[in-house]
């Protein structure tokens, strides 16, 4: 009993010893930003249904109430092309990763998207959207040169039809 107790509070001094001595933060450091940097993108996002879009997820509902191709209550996946224009066969700068949410009777919703760069100046980073379907979407990051991210994104749909979509986008970029 006695030898028990005694480890007991040999025990207790040594994890008590371990709280003292192991923090969860390290110290506090000056703080040294980088200058801010504005940076103005355009380009073309062209997506094809069925291919580079695609429905994953839907309610169980009986109508499609809101006339539109893609039925209220949706989840759509998409991977798309980022071109330099709204030719099919433009330059390929990078792709367009993301989900969005149709939950609103005129086929608009919440979305994620993800515009990667794979060639020229900002090879290897992207940019991070997350925000409701009107003409504005808020830049809420991004890594490599747009780590940090802020700004706004404007579309303007250039086709819209029952197989393609072609947006264009304007996104002003504040990253440090």
């Amino acid at each position: 009993m006695r030898g028990t107790l005694t480890l007991t509070w040999i025990l207790i001094i040594c994890l008590s010893q371990v709280a003292v001595q192991s923090q969860y933060y390290s110290k506090t450091r000056p703080y040294h930003p980088r200058p801010v940097k504005v940076t103005n993108l355009h380009f073309f996002m062209h997506e094809t249904a069925g291919i580079t879009a695609v429905q994953v997820a839907q309610a169980n509902i009986t109508s499609n109430d809101n006339n539109s191709s893609v039925p209220f209550a949706s989840l759509v996946a998409f991977n798309d092309p980022l071109r330099t224009g709204p030719e099919p066969d433009s330059k390929v700068i990078g792709n367009v990763q993301g989900i969005a949410l149709v939950s609103r009777m005129n086929a608009s919703g919440t979305q994620y998207i993800d515009f990667g760069f794979n060639t020229g100046r900002f090879n290897g980073s992207s940019i991070s959207v997350f925000s409701r379907g009107e003409p504005g979407l808020a830049v809420v990051g991004g890594r490599g040169e747009f780590m940090m991210a802020t700004g706004v994104a404007l579309f303007n749909p250039i086709i819209i039809n029952a197989t393609n979509v072609i947006m264009e986008f304007n996104i002003t970029v504040v990253h440090y």
